[in-house]
């Protein structure tokens, strides 16, 4: 419906129908707002009435700026200014939610965008002015706005960061706010000499605006806008690669102005040295973020995600990983099964079968030394693993015992259990061992030791362990549940 007045305009060459254009493009956007408001009742309406109000000045800037061929004066700056900060304001109150949410990392890469963009701005555009001696108003302006515009870029760098694929609302404000941008800047840069194009190309972006913020008002994600959502960071290697292109161009920007003034010199070496320093951080911290995904993923693949113990794949590398710690120290296993667990779990369910098993876990890990290896070996076996010597060994499987005398406190009331403890040990020597071995002797030791009710039983005792219990200081295994 555009498309065919613009084309008739572009063969003509009438500044009329391009400013008719304009004004009822703005026009249309607000009735769009206002319909779109009433229909789906956002949460948050005083944005949209923010962007409604920020469309006319906009189109009345633009206007002036067509009837002076590029010309600025202080109303069609004034009028810009005025939609800029009423669009500015009602990014900041859809982003605010998002803000305490957001990770400082989208921070960073939002302010190194808009460092580059301003750095692009003071070469451009501010520079230029600064230098040609015109009035204080044009002046005052022609620093503001530039200064603006890459502020709205560090915003729009930090909503688009922010935003998710079913916020098509959102994503069709991110288009109108580029599409105003870049009619802002094509004028800019047509003022100043840099860019010769035909006036009516410059208008384009900016119906396309209009027609995107419509659009977004008519989308039903429109009243959803300003709601808090989680920030997805594996979107930080293209805000990177955006970053590593604004680093790139900015440390180019000052030669197409060369040569330089002391005082643009000093300004630009200023914003180049932030930009770095900023990207040296966001390097370290994206190395930091790094090495800690990293040592999650190795503990993940160690521990067990229920007890948070050492896995079994984890107690098999052990012997090897800590040789050293390992090799002239007396070396003892003790293999723990807990009594009837099997029965437990299956009268109350699994649920309350896994906090029996954490909670047994957290009660062995409380029993043992804290350089003493811990691990859950499968199901409701758990492994101890210690420098210990035969005494020490025994002393630490009666303490094991001891604390399973006081019943589990569980979602579904007290709950009673016993445990069974097999041992096997040897010298400084038996180091070489494979810990399969140890395993092996240990569990033969716990079966009996449970089959006998004898509470634990060293593997080297089993010939000559007696046919009836015995009793070792605890409570006998008959009154386990």
């Amino acid at each position: 419906m555009v498309g065919s007045p613009l084309l008739v305009h572009l063969v003509l060459g009438s500044h009329l129908l391009s400013l008719l254009i304009t004004l009822l493009a703005a026009i249309g956007t607000v009735v769009m707002i206002g319909f779109g408001l009433h229909r789906h009742r956002p949460a948050q309406p005083l944005p949209w009435y923010l962007l409604g109000a920020a469309a006319l000045p906009f189109a009345t800037g633009t206007v002036l700026r067509e009837l002076t061929t590029y010309a600025s004066t202080p109303l069609d700056e004034i009028c810009t200014l005025t939609g800029y900060l009423a669009t500015g304001l009602a990014a900041l109150l859809w982003l605010r939610p998002r803000r305490a949410r957001a990770h400082p990392d989208v921070f960073l890469d939002s302010a190194l965008i808009g460092l580059g963009a301003l750095l692009a701005s003071w070469i451009f555009l501010i520079a230029p002015v600064l230098h040609t001696g015109t009035g204080a108003a044009t002046t005052i302006t022609a620093v503001i706005l530039p200064v603006c515009d890459a502020l709205m870029l560090t915003l729009l760098a930090q909503s688009v960061a922010t935003s998710g694929r079913s916020e098509t609302s959102l994503r069709l404000l991110h288009i109108a706010l580029a599409g105003a941008l870049v009619t802002d800047l094509g004028y800019r840069l047509a003022a100043a000499g840099t860019l010769a194009t035909d006036p009516d190309v410059l208008v384009l972006p900016l119906i396309g605006a209009y027609l995107a913020v419509g659009a977004a008002a008519l989308h039903p994600t429109m009243s959803t806008l300003g709601a808090p959502r989680s920030i997805r960071l594996d979107h930080s290697r293209q805000r990177a690669s955006v970053i590593a292109v604004a680093l790139v161009v900015s440390s180019l920007v000052p030669m197409a102005r060369a040569p330089l003034s002391p005082l643009d010199q000093i300004i630009v070496s200023t914003m180049l040295a932030l930009l770095l320093i900023g990207l040296l951080i966001r390097s370290e911290r994206a190395i930091g973020r790094s090495a800690r995904s990293e040592r999650r993923a190795r503990y993940q693949a160690d521990h067990d995600p229920l007890t948070g113990l050492l896995s079994r794949s984890a107690l098999l590398r052990v012997l090897h990983r800590d040789h050293r710690d390992w090799a002239e120290r007396p070396l003892c296993l003790l293999f723990i099964d807990l009594d009837e667990f099997k029965a437990i779990n299956d009268s109350y369910g699994h649920t309350v079968g896994d906090e029996l098993i954490a909670e047994a876990a957290e009660r062995i890990r409380t029993a043992v030394r804290r350089d003493d290896v811990v691990a859950r070996y499968g199901g409701d076996e758990f492994i101890v693993l210690a420098p210990l010597d035969r005494t020490e060994a025994t002393k630490m499987a009666e303490r094991l015992l001891g604390v399973f005398m006081k019943p589990f406190q569980l979602s579904t009331g007290e709950v009673p259990l016993t445990a069974s403890i097999g041992l096997a040990c040897g010298g400084p020597r038996d180091i070489d061992a494979s810990i399969y071995d140890l395993i092996r002797d240990a569990d033969a030791a716990m079966y009996l030791a449970k089959r006998r009710g004898f509470g634990y039983m060293f593997h080297d005792s089993i010939r000559h362990a007696p046919a009836e219990p015995i009793q070792h200081g605890w409570r006998p295994r008959e009154t386990a549940v």
